[in-house]
């Protein structure tokens, strides 16, 4: 057989092509040994083609775990979860594939880096020899600069500029790649689903479905049906076959919420297909395989309820693998006002474009309330006002009867205290000291900010 890299010094055209798409193309053989690389290639991992031939490709691109077994690449238990050898080996097998991403982490000079590829594949066939050209985009530039462009208020539509939210927002990025069972924490109306469409419309399994299952909200006697689906004739009503959840969310992600309310029967039910991977729908002696990523979520602690009996102890582990708490709003008070405009905007935008400002006093009462329906209730409030308002400003009594009853109870508190020193001083740096500006970013009355920063008179050097 001619060897493919003479194949393609002999053809000039389709050197030239080779030479210049602009990104990293090696061309494996079925034992993923390299056969040509293409100079892109050459100059993002900083190797040289003549030195790499014949070698597999985790080893001709210096992949760390090529080295841990003495077999090479391939042989590594980190090797299969590897994205370029699993995307390899799906091209052998006669798949094309599209940019899927992956991490990967090269040995440079013996330092470690972090890599974030998109890696596309293709068969062909080369004098009756099965080959596979993989083509890889390095994104590690890019996705470092979409991160700082990103603004530090949102993040997959999830709004917050406080601390935890920022801290949230890097674990959602972490575990989005991790393709293993993840569990969210957090009280009603804090945004759990939110949060799950986010892991995995970050991840690698984003052109796949997001199907989620309120696992409260379903009847104990329909559950098996929805998750597993059924057969026709299986039960009363039973008209036609039936997917369930599981099926239809085949190689993607299914969002169990509220989980901690699953009878006993339907938690040793999940936990086979957890283990196992495989189920039987309703009626049906027949096993079907699924893979699916488990992303589930509880308002109470699973844990408490372990102890308590009410949940499986080893299912609790088997979804509870990375851990997420998502803080309540009582919790993150300085969100507040930017969840106000949040709302306000998009109402604009769906519903009216002529929606009334919002007073002082009331930002002041919304900040002031508990929130124990959270962000959703907070969202329910500003509804209410916007339709209850007959003027072009929100005022304390347009707001629900609720948090104006709070208001009385709890209006002996000093109206200082809602403010945060940390988030003050950035207010002002970001509005040049402008305290009339940096209150209404806030989201309180300037007197309430000049209050505030009597009790800190450091602050007030170069304010206007």
């Amino acid at each position: 057989m001619k060897p493919i890299i003479e194949f393609l010094n002999q053809e000039g055209f389709l050197k030239s092509l080779f030479e210049s798409i602009p990104c990293g193309v090696l061309i494996i053989d079925g034992d993923r040994r390299v056969l040509a690389v293409n100079n892109v290639l050459e100059q993002t991992f900083g190797i040289s083609g003549a030195e790499v031939m014949d070698q597999r490709g985790g080893e001709a691109l210096r992949c760390v775990n090529a080295f841990k077994n003495p077999k090479g690449c391939g042989f590594a238990e980190e090797c299969i979860t590897c994205g370029v050898r699993n995307t390899a080996l799906e091209a052998f097998e006669g798949n094309q594939i599209h940019r899927k991403k992956a991490k990967f982490q090269l040995s440079v000079d013996g330092k470690t880096r972090d890599m974030q590829l998109l890696i596309s594949a293709a068969p062909f066939d080369h004098e009756g020899n099965r080959l596979a050209a993989i083509i890889l985009e390095d994104m590690t530039e890019l996705n470092t600069l979409r991160r700082r462009l990103k603004t530090d208020q949102s993040f997959a539509g999830i709004i917050g500029r406080d601390a935890k939210m920022q801290e949230l927002f890097e674990t959602i990025r972490d575990v989005a790649e991790i393709d293993v069972s993840v569990f969210i924490q957090g009280e009603s109306g804090t945004g759990k689903e939110l949060v799950a469409a986010a892991i995995h419309n970050e991840g690698i399994r984003a052109n796949k479905p997001f199907v989620p299952v309120n696992c409260g909200a379903l009847p104990e006697g329909l559950l098996a049906s929805e998750l597993f689906g059924h057969v026709k004739g299986s039960f009363t009503g039973a008209m036609r076959d039936k997917k369930g959840r599981f099926e239809l969310a085949h190689g993607g992600t299914l969002f169990l919420d509220e989980v901690v309310d699953l009878p006993k029967d339907m938690q040793s039910k999940l936990l086979r297909v957890l283990q196992e991977g495989t189920f039987e729908r309703v009626g049906d002696e027949k096993t079907k395989s699924v893979d699916v990523r488990i992303i589930s979520a509880a308002n109470r602690d699973l844990k408490r309820e372990v102890k308590k009996g009410n949940f499986r102890e080893d299912l609790y582990y088997r979804i509870n693998v990375l851990p997420i708490y998502l803080p309540p709003l009582r919790e993150r008070k300085n969100d507040i006002p930017l969840l106000i405009d949040h709302f306000f905007s998009r109402i604009a935008t769906d519903e009216r474009q002529d929606y009334p400002d919002i007073s002082d006093d009331a930002v002041s009462l919304l900040m002031d309330y508990h929130w124990p329906g959270n962000v959703r209730e907070l969202e329910n409030a500003i509804q209410f006002a916007i339709v209850k308002c007959r003027g072009r400003m929100i005022l304390p009594k347009d707001l629900p009867i609720e948090l104006q009853g709070h208001h009385v109870l709890g209006s002996s508190r000093g109206p200082s205290r809602k403010l945060d020193l940390e988030i003050v001083k950035s207010a002002l740096e970001k509005t040049g000291g402008n305290k009339a500006k940096a209150a209404r970013l806030l989201g309180v009355g300037r007197a309430t900010l000049y209050r505030f920063l009597g009790d800190y008179p450091g602050l007030m050097q170069g304010t206007k």
